[in-house]
């Protein structure tokens, strides 16, 4: 455990400094990120989450077991399962983003720069401007679990990305890889240069697509007209 929380360290730094940042060159503070519209045994931070409670960047949501979390962000829903944590923060590039620290989370979008869902040092996001439904989920120390509702997803590791069509399912697991001194002509005279040390490179193994069930529920509960 005490690995898996390093490996989320540079992530919860970034979220805590761009939030110190864009208070300090205000003098402000830091502008809303999005509206929480479920709550059910969740909370924000401390405080316990109510439909109407605004997120900030930077703000921490949780989730009790059997308990969920809804949150609008623009253009983009937000959903965290039961027993899960995550933290929520704008970034260059997307309008919404959140570093998930535990548990599952799905997000839904028809915008592919509205929303990023961080785990590890993987990055998922929508792969187009189509109605798409993504779902992550923390398997243990770097093994994430990311599936596709609808749409296909973007799963970028350290620079190397990899689309997941709609309806596949992909248990990934990230190793770090540390670059050896082998000079300017790589190993045993391969002419390739050594990787760089501290990246971090993914392996995709292929699991059962998700029960149609479960894809009903999900599209439900972050579309249906009934529940904002």
């Amino acid at each position: 455990m005490g690995n898996a929380t390093g490996r989320f360290r540079p992530l919860l730094a970034l979220a805590v400094s761009t939030a110190f940042i864009v208070t300090s060159a205000t003098g402000a503070p830091v502008s809303s990120l999005g509206t929480v519209v479920y709550a059910d045994r969740a909370s924000v931070g401390t405080a316990p989450a109510s439909v109407g409670s605004t997120i900030f960047g930077g703000d921490r949501v949780l989730t009790s077991p059997n308990g969920s979390l809804q949150v609008r962000a623009g253009a983009a829903r937000f959903l965290l399962a039961g027993s899960s944590s995550a933290i929520l923060m704008q970034e260059d590039g997307v309008a919404a983003a959140a570093i998930l620290t535990a548990g599952s989370a799905t997000f839904s979008t028809a915008d592919a720069r509205a929303f990023a869902l961080h785990a590890f040092s993987a990055v998922v996001r929508a792969n187009s401007n189509n109605p798409t439904i993504g779902q992550v989920t923390i398997l243990g120390r770097n093994e994430i679990v990311v599936k596709s509702t609808r749409g296909s997803l973007v799963c970028d590791v350290d620079g190397e990305a990899r689309v997941i069509s709609e309806g596949e399912s992909f248990r990934v697991v990230i190793a770090d890889t540390v670059a050896t001194d082998q000079g300017p002509a790589g190993g045993n005279g391969s002419g390739r240069s050594p990787r760089r040390a501290g990246r971090s490179k993914a392996m995709y193994y292929i699991i059962a697509a998700a029960a149609i069930g479960t894809a009903i529920v999900i599209h439900e509960v972050l579309e249906s007209p009934d529940r904002p």
